[in-house]
This record gives C-alpha cells, sequence and structure tokens, in this order.
C-alpha cells in the first residue's frame, strides 16, 4: 500500500472519530439547557408564575429559581455556600449588586459580570399596622418612627394610649443581614433619628447605637426575608403583630389574605421620606459558560417585556418599562381601594445608600446588645 494511500485512510479515519464525537455532544431534540435564578423572596410568587410562560416560549431552556433574602443571596454566593450554580442573581436592591462586585474584584481581580445590571422592578419601603394599632399610634395618621420608638421603649399599648388588653407593643422587621428591607428600615430610622444622611461617622452617633439595641431587643428573630416576614405577620394577627416595615409590593399582593385570614385588612402607611429600591438582575461569571449567558440574557428580556411587566404590576410593583401604566392594567392593586395605597404618594423618595452604608449598618446591628 503506498504513502498516498495510508495518508487518505488516516484523513479518513480522523474525520469518523470528529464525526462520531459531534453526534455524541450534539444537542439532541428535546434537549433543555438548565438555567438556575436566585432572587429575592420579593419576587418569589410572580416569577413562579412567569415561569411556564418563559419555558413555553423557550423549550430548551429549562429554569430552576431559588429564593433567599437579598444580603443573603449574595453572601451565599460570595462564600459559594449554594449546593447549585447560580447563572443570575436577582436582589432586591442594585446597590447589593455593586457591593457583591467590590468584594469579587478585591478577591481576584476579574470582571464578575458578563453584563451591566439589568432593572426588573421597582417599590419602596412602607409601614403596615393593624386599623386600631395604627389609629392609636398614629395620630395624625402618618407614619412617625418616633412614635415606633416611644412605644418600644414604653413597652404596652396602655401606656401610649392604646387599650390595656392589647397588651405589649410589637414591631417586626427583616434581620438587616439577610434581608435588603430590614437595612432599609435600620437606614431611614436613623436618619430621622439624627435629622440627617448618614455616613460612617453619623452612623456611629451614640444615639444611633442606642436605637439598635432598643430595636434589636424588641424585634425577637427577625425573619430573615420581606416575604416571609408578611406572611407570619398576617398569621399571627395583632395582639401577637401590630406594626411592621415591608416593601409596598408585598403589602399590596397580600393585602386581600390579611382581610381573608383575620377577618381586617392591615393599613399601609408611606414613609417619608422613603428609600425606592429596585429589583436588579444580573448574569454572573462564576460556572456560567457563554452558552448559559446567552439563554440567562432572554430570560431577563423576557421580564422587562411590557406583558411580564404587567403581571409583575398585578403583584405590587412598580414597572421599569415605561410602557406600562399601574392604573391601566387589569387586576391592578392601585385599582382595589386598598386602605392607604396610593399610586403617587406625596412623599420624598431617596436613592438606596451605597454599599458602605449598608455594611455599616449590619456591623452595627450585630455589635448591638
Amino acid at each position: 500500500m503506498n504513502q498516498k494511500s495510508n495518508s487518505a485512510k488516516i484523513v479518513t479515519s480522523i474525520a469518523i472519530i470528529l464525526s462520531s464525537v459531534g453526534l455524541t455532544y450534539a444537542r439532541l431534540p428535546g434537549w433543555q439547557q438548565t438555567l438556575v435564578i436566585v432572587s429575592g423572596s420579593e419576587l418569589q410568587e410572580p416569577l413562579q408564575k412567569l415561569e411556564a410562560k418563559f419555558n413555553q416560549a423557550n423549550p430548551n431552556i429549562k429554569l430552576e429559581l431559588k429564593f433567599q433574602g437579598s444580603q443573603e443571596l449574595v453572601n451565599n454566593y460570595i462564600d459559594d455556600q449554594n449546593d447549585f450554580k447560580p447563572a443570575v442573581l436577582i436582589p432586591a436592591n442594585g446597590e447589593i449588586l455593586t457591593e457583591l462586585s467590590n468584594r469579587l474584584q478585591a478577591t481576584n481581580n476579574a470582571e464578575p459580570f458578563y453584563d451591566s445590571p439589568q432593572p426588573i422592578a421597582k417599590t419602596m419601603l412602607v409601614g403596615i399596622a393593624w386599623p386600631e394599632r395604627g389609629q392609636a399610634l398614629f395620630v395624625n395618621g402618618r407614619f412617625q418612627w418616633q412614635r415606633i420608638e416611644q412605644a418600644m421603649t414604653s413597652g404596652s399599648w396602655e401606656k401610649i394610649g392604646g387599650k390595656k388588653d392589647w397588651g405589649s407593643f410589637d414591631f417586626i422587621t427583616t434581620d438587616p443581614t439577610r434581608s435588603n428591607s430590614g437595612q432599609l428600615t435600620l437606614n431611614l430610622w436613623s436618619q430621622s433619628k439624627i435629622g440627617t444622611n448618614l455616613n460612617s461617622a453619623s452612623l456611629n452617633d451614640p444615639s444611633v447605637r442606642s436605637l439598635f439595641s432598643l430595636i434589636k431587643k424588641s424585634v425577637y428573630q427577625p425573619p430573615r426575608s420581606t416575604d416571609i416576614l408578611l406572611q407570619e405577620f398576617i398569621a399571627k394577627g395583632a395582639n401577637d403583630a401590630d406594626v411592621a416595615t415591608v416593601y409596598e409590593s408585598i403589602a399590596l399582593y397580600r393585602w386581600q389574605q390579611s382581610q381573608t385570614n383575620q377577618n381586617q385588612s392591615y393599613q399601609i402607611y408611606y414613609l417619608d421620606p422613603s428609600i425606592e429600591t429596585t429589583a436588579t438582575a444580573v448574569i454572573v461569571r462564576r460556572d456560567v459558560n457563554p452558552s448559559t449567558a446567552n439563554a440567562a440574557r432572554k430570560f431577563i428580556d423576557f421580564l422587562i417585556q411590557p406583558e411580564q411587566q404587567a403581571v409583575l404590576v398585578q403583584y405590587g410593583f412598580r414597572p421599569v418599562n415605561n410602557a406600562v401604566d399601574i392604573k391601566t392594567v387589569p387586576n391592578s392593586p392601585w385599582n382595589q381601594n386598598i386602605p392607604g395605597a396610593e399610586v403617587k404618594p406625596n412623599i420624598n423618595t431617596l436613592q438606596p445608600s451605597n454599599h458602605q452604608i449598608n455594611t455599616e449598618i449590619q456591623r452595627l446591628w450585630e455589635r448591638a446588645n
């Protein structure tokens, strides 16, 4: 056999081998790519509702939804504490992603995200109270941090103008080391206490440290996420849960549930000022290949389209897509006469604090006793 014939056989053999490898790794009909999404718990129900619609439009992409407190979400990712590999993170506050980026780049000096973070939906921190309790506490009908502090200090409703049989005053907020809404609560309460914007120096004012100590002693085992908090608030009812701080979105969405479970609905109080917080999605690079990143882009783009934004409005969120009007969306909670709900509340709305302030809030909370 001549050398030319041998060379031809070798080429043919290599071609057969490469062809076999290609068939082995080809994406056969029915193949699905799994996309792990980790979101703050406030988006749990709307994302679960949208999951089937996304899968129908993208049958080759299987969503795997996970839900954690927003600060917990970041901490678990940085410390690699999950038993799964996230492709998309959606905390309640885009500033938390700035913290994540800074912390990751400090350890490996590499860009942690595929693309710029993408806003998904907006909401703000509000107060809620059972009607009689709210009327007794906020005599002018406006939420006041000072009145909550007075109630905490006195310990009982009777001492602040409530009824004796209401017992102790019970305020609930989330754990600020795990949840964004807990951080927002301590942020706004501290600003009210010292009468100025926060920085590292003002947060270490003795009056703020004293406030953190009072709150920590008064709030027993704060929930890890805002939605868990509100479900507990509704289940316990007055006498065990009187006043709480939650997202407007969840307060609107679960309002009917409070009416059903307690035969009364809570009142919503807009804080002035309040902090607007934007649930923001990002595609992470660690353990995520370009193909998975492309699938993630489809999912994020899906969420910001008008039809999906309308679903988020039905769950109490304010849209990031300006083509969507919260008043004209079918079943919009702003059309349901929910006590205290306002389309355009007359309040000052602040931007979320940077990650340095949030980190300092967590540190002060952990040290408070």
